[in-house]
């Protein structure tokens, strides 16, 4: 699948690039209290640590710009700071060495406030999100469809858009968030038309794991199919390390970026005659504890399949495959039956293989 992507602006955050030929990078959002700097420093080390760009926080009030001066000592990922209500928040998070901040047009508006922190993020030099989101929309008396609602945010981020430009700043990026699925997607689209900044994609309060990821790679999914959006966060009821996880598997199922070796695995039936569903657990598992610093691993297709249907085949096709049958399998490696394995040796017999293409 080709993927042509939307022409943007390039902006930097923290280091990190998004917009134009940049990858597509990975968000997340701390859910400790910013005031325990101990705990939000741990979650924003863990969250790097599964891969996660740049981190988003809460700012609530003034003593956690505080705290945010003292986590930004001790972190190494670029932080944003996610400010609603008061721009003097901004102001101070800004002072405190955030290396962004997100702006809700809803309840940051009137226009001196908006002049204050373009000010103070101009002479940062940090950029400025754009975060739009249900509440950020203006409802005109009688209501609005469901099918006009996007136009609204976009008219939403547009008219910020204008004063912020007016004032001679750009290094802008936009995000158009609703819960609902498709209004998320037409929003980006419409926007998409009417400027050149960069996206951050999201539907948000998608809901717990499970219908979170799926509203979560439906949305974000079809946008980046579509060429649009320049950096992702997935937002799930539970666990930011999961919004990482579900995130990176987003992007690499699109072939927009490779975060290291792929699982395949069937998903077993009446013929099966081995755990295959345990067994690809722990292979997926296994695989994700593997530090691969040099890239070697990148594209590697593993198969782990359960039956004499489909399993030669599939693992044929895969850097290295299992094909079970009955309490043993075949290891194939580059579509070749290497040898006959026993059940319990399917597990560590992938992992030396992966091993010996680490070690060249």
């Amino acid at each position: 699948m080709k993927i042509t992507r939307r022409k943007t602006r390039t902006i930097s955050l923290g280091g990190v690039k998004i917009g134009g030929t940049s990858p597509v990078s990975i968000q997340s959002m701390t859910k400790t209290n910013t005031l325990d700097v101990a705990a939000t420093v741990a979650q924003v080390k863990q969250l790097e640590l599964a891969g996660c760009d740049i981190v988003r926080t809460a700012v609530k009030d003034g003593s956690c710009c505080e705290a945010l001066a003292r986590i930004m000592k001790k972190i190494n990922i670029p932080l944003e700071a996610d400010i609603h209500f008061d721009y003097r928040l901004a102001l101070a998070a800004i002072n405190a060495g955030v290396d962004g901040v997100r702006l809700n047009p809803g309840n940051v508006y009137k226009r001196e406030e908006i002049e204050a922190v373009i000010k103070a993020a101009k002479k940062r030099r940090i950029p400025v999100r754009v975060g739009v989101n249900s509440g950020s929309v203006r409802i005109p008396k009688g209501g609005v469809s469901k099918d006009k609602f996007p136009s609204l945010m976009v008219k939403a981020a547009l008219d910020y858009i204008k004063i912020i430009e007016s004032l001679g700043f750009r290094d802008l990026m936009v995000s158009l968030k609703v819960s609902d699925v498709g209004q998320t997607i037409d929003a980006y689209r419409l926007m998409a038309k009417k400027c050149d900044y960069p996206f951050h994609l999201g539907v948000t309060a998608a809901g717990p794991e499970l219908s979170g990821t799926v509203k979560s790679a439906l949305g974000i999914g079809i946008l980046l199919a579509d060429g649009i959006g320049d950096t992702i966060r997935v937002s799930l009821t539970g666990d930011p390390v999961q919004e990482v996880i579900v995130g990176k598997n987003i992007i690499q199922g699109l072939g927009i970026r490779n975060f290291g070796p792929e699982v395949l695995s069937c998903p077993t039936c009446g013929r099966t005659e081995v755990d295959i569903i345990g067994i690809a657990n722990k292979v997926e598992q296994a695989l994700g504890k593997i530090k691969d610093d040099k890239g070697r691993l990148f594209g590697l297709r593993v198969a782990v399949m359960g039956c004499v249907v489909n399993g030669p085949g599939e693992a044929k096709e895969a850097d290295l495959g299992i094909a079970a049958g009955k309490g043993s399998g075949f290891l194939f490696i580059k579509g070749k039956p290497a040898r006959k394995i026993k059940e319990s040796e399917f597990v560590s017999a992938v992992i030396t293989e992966i091993n010996k293409i680490l070690k060249g």
